[in-house]
Formats: C-alpha cells, structure tokens, sequence
C-alpha cells in the first residue's frame, strides 16, 4: 500500500516562472510544489534570454502590444486572452521588479526596453542584456524560500494524475526521491514547461518534454492546439545538447542574417528582414541550409566588441566553442523553442477537468495563436501563473477518494533518442504528409514496444495534429499545403485523436 498524504493547498507541478508565481499567488493558502530537479535548473524560464514583453513606455498601450500579439498568432489568438495578458502586463512586470528582479534601467528610473522581431514598438524589458530569465528567477525563487505558505519538494515527479470516479482530479501520484506517494489535494496545477526535448535539436532543458500535456492528455483533459512548434531562427550550431540560444534581441539591435558567401539573405523571404515573424525566419533559416548555403548571425558591426557586456551568455556560448562573435559570425540553426499548445484552459487556468489547472507553457491559453510573439512566454507565466494560483486557492477539498492508478511508464534512453530524432525529421520547420504519417508510424510502434508514456502522448498529440491541418499556418509549416485556410483552433483529447469542435475567432 502506497503512501497517502493529504494537503490542504493546491499541489503544483513544476517549478519555472509560472509555477513559483502560482504558488505565491495561492497566499495565505498553502501550496506544494514539486520540481524533478533543485530549483533554477531544469526549466526553460531560467533560460529565457530576451526579456519580459510589456506596454511600458508612455509611446506604448497594451492595445499595441495586443495588436502586435494577434497579428503575430495568424488568426488564432483569443482576443479576450490577449487583453488581458497586455492589459495586466506592465503591473506584473513591476511586481517581479518589486521582489527584486534587476531589470536593466535609465537614468530616470525608467525601464531600458529593446525592440524585437515583429514588434512595433520597443517594449521588452531585459536585464544585464541576455541574462533576463536566470535573473527574474532568482528573485522569484528568493521570495517562495521566504514564502511561509510555500513548500517545496525537489527530486519529485509527477507520475500520474490521481482522479475520483467522476474524473475529478483530486491529487498527484508523485515520485519523490524514488519513493511512490499519494498525494491528495483539493487542486493540482501543472506547470511543467514545454516540449522542446522531444526534438533533436531544441533550446529548452533536455528534461522538458511534454510530461504536463501528456498527463494531462492520460486524464482525459482536452488539449489545445498541439500542432503548433515555435522554432527559434538562431540556435547556435555548434553540436550542443540543448542548442545555446543567439536572442532575438540581437537582430533587433541590427544584427545581420547571411549565408557563407556573405550575402545578406532575408530581404528574399520578407519585407521586414531580420525582424520578420520568428516562423519566416526560422523558414528562411532552413531554406538556406537545406540548399547548402549555410547561415550565420553577423553581429560583429551591430554589437561587435560590446558583447561581453551586453549580451555575456550568448558571448560565452560562442567562445567556448571557439567562435568569437566580436569578430565572427555566429553560425545558427532553428531549433524548438516553444509550443503554443497544452492543455486547453479558461482565463484562471481551469482545464477541462475539475480541479485541474494549468499555467505557462504547459497550458494553451488562447494567447499565443499559431505563433507567440516574442517575450510574450515569461509574460504569460507571470500573469496567468498568478491568475491559476488564486483560482486554486479557493478550491477546497471535495470529491471522492482517488481511485488506485500505477504510474505512467517512462520511455527508456534508446527509445527517447529515435523519438527525438524522428519528431526533428517529420515534425520539424517544414512538414508534409508522407513524414508525418511516418512519424505516426514511428510513435504507434513505441507505444506498442513501451505503452503510453507521457513524453510518447505529447509526441502524438503533436504528430497527428499536424497531419490533420491541411494548411500552413504561424509555427506550423505544410509544403503539400502552403497556403492558409479557415483560421479555426484545434482542440482534441487522447480518447479521440481525430481534432473536435473548432473555434475560429475572425475571418482572414
């Protein structure tokens, strides 16, 4: 008989912006958070380079911002979604400046704020030019150690959701420091970042891999839009495991995109050069190599013997692969950085189940579209992280005891490797029918071969949703459909894989 805990509090999984903020936002109720590695390691917010996303300027409003966001998402954002994130936004960047986020500021005071791909204004706060998501999580991680209301359980996963016979969600079946345990709750909130290692080539935390979508999927929760991959233009190509991230904030202080003849090469995919929609460029990025020509990040005008200072991770990246960006260009590769899809939830991540919840990359808001705008991810886990929190807060325990349930299997190493590999080749920046239905072959044998891992769920939520939209939209990239077709959602659960109800929020 397993261990069984009762908490009176919501349970949180995972451990980036999203789910600290949760936690915080739950006060003066108590919340647990699990996290499978010590905090600040193994989630993709500590990474974030960029910055925070926000009208913080008096040449900004949140309806640029959101005009901005919604043009980006090709049809598909959510517009009550967008306005509140870029509504709320500028308040929840000053609240994580509060707690002691070292945001980059001017003379006055004032926010240093940079202009990056597809915005029409500068509106991204930063700090120490690249080092944005290490920083704002120290400082939020500073105050959840503080936080008399928030415990902390590192070294634990979850393995499965525990439900009652009504399919309420009434807790975690957690591994913590290998030891099985039942863990009842009146609330869990996944908050388990991205997919991005369940790609070859990806910039996020090998440990990030869908888990949240797929035990989210196992439940029975729908899930949103899982066809829609950001792939980040410039990935350093120098062999790494996650792929280092050259930010987009170089191309917006000038950086250049050419070939290995030198040649400058985005003015031939779109108007806006380097500051087109990451989805163009990665596009254009993979073009370039597929026909032998290569691409590389100049920088060496733009920012040149600044580097060190103003952008020190990308600066150190490079060294220490021999590559001197002062001098050199940066050789770059599109590598999965973000999804747009996860579990589908309300505007206080409620998902489809109750006492489920969801926030930040795991979940799919309805903010992001077809494709995120840039730095808009650590702001959507700040502002609906805390919206989830305080929805969570008032759940109380109720429901029927939880049924037994044995922990969902894990994909040994081999297995994993062949996933990631075959999601890169059929799942990547450009698609078609024939990969994808090759991919799905690929994903129905592992499931035979392993049974239904969260990591192999996600996978197929992705693969098939892909090969269901016969169109080419925002991070999602059809070659035997390039053209665009009725703007409408995708929203799909594991018992019935074929996409169900459409929402479409205007017409093109």
């Amino acid at each position: 008989m397993l261990d069984r805990i009762t908490f009176d509090g919501p349970v949180i999984v995972g451990a980036g912006l999203a789910g600290l903020t949760a936690a915080l936002a739950a006060a003066p109720r108590k919340a647990l958070v699990l996290s499978p590695t010590p905090l600040a390691t193994g989630c993709s917010s500590a990474w974030a380079q960029g910055g925070m996303a926000a009208a913080l300027s008096d040449e900004d409003a949140p309806a640029l911002h959101a005009a901005d966001t919604i043009a980006a998402g090709a049809g598909l954002c959510d517009p009550a979604a967008v306005e509140l994130l870029t509504t709320e936004g500028p308040a929840a960047v000053r609240a994580l400046a509060m707690l002691g986020a070292p945001f980059d500021r001017q003379a006055d005071g004032g926010f240093v704020l940079s202009l990056e791909a597809a915005h029409a204004k500068a509106r991204v706060a930063r700090v120490g030019g690249d080092g944005a998501g290490a920083a704002i999580m120290a400082a939020v991680i500073a105050a959840v150690r503080a936080a008399p209301t928030v415990e902390i359980r590192e070294n634990a996963r979850a393995r499965r959701l525990l439900q009652d016979a009504t399919g309420r969600v009434v807790g975690v079946l957690a591994e913590i420091d290998g030891a099985l345990v039942e863990i009842v709750a009146p609330a869990v909130i996944l908050a388990t970042g991205g997919v991005g290692g369940l790609y070859a080539v990806t910039t996020t935390p090998a440990q990030v891999r869908g888990e949240g979508v797929g035990l989210a999927a196992l439940a029975g929760a729908e899930i949103a839009d899982p066809e829609f991959v950001q792939f980040h233009p410039t990935a350093i190509d120098i062999g790494r495991d996650p792929a280092p991230l050259a930010t987009e904030a170089l191309r917006g202080e000038g950086a250049i995109l050419r070939n290995k003849d030198g040649r400058a090469f985005m003015a031939d995919y779109h108007p806006a050069k380097e500051l087109a929609p990451r989805d163009v460029v990665a596009r254009a990025i993979h073009a370039e190599r597929a026909a032998g020509r290569g691409a590389f990040l100049d920088a060496t005008t733009a920012v040149g013997a600044h580097f060190p200072h103003e952008f020190p991770a990308v600066f150190a990246a490079c060294m220490g692969a021999g590559v001197d960006p002062r001098v050199q260009p940066i050789p770059v590769t599109p590598a999965v950085h973000y999804h747009m899809g996860g579990a589908a939830t309300d505007l206080d991540g409620r998902t489809s189940l109750p006492g489920l919840l969801a926030a930040g990359e795991c979940a799919s808001t309805g903010v992001h579209g077809a494709n995120r705008l840039a730095s808009n991810s650590l702001l959507e886990a700040a502002v609906f992280g805390a919206r989830a929190g305080r929805a969570a807060r008032d759940l109380a325990i109720g429901g029927e005891s939880p049924l037994s349930a044995a922990p969902t299997p894990d994909l040994p190493d081999a297995a994993l490797q062949a996933l990631r590999q075959a999601m890169s080749r059929d799942a990547g920046v450009i698609r078609d029918a024939e990969g994808l239905a090759r991919l799905v072959a690929v994903l129905d044998a592992l499931e035979a071969a392993h049974g239904l891992a969260p990591t192999l769920v996600a996978a197929q939520l992705i693969a098939r949703a892909a090969l269901a939209r016969q169109e080419s939209r925002g991070g999602h990239f059809r070659a035997d459909f390039p053209a665009m077709a009725l703007p409408e959602r995708t929203f799909v659960t594991l018992q019935d894989q074929e996409p169900g109800r459409a929402v479409r929020y205007a017409a093109e």
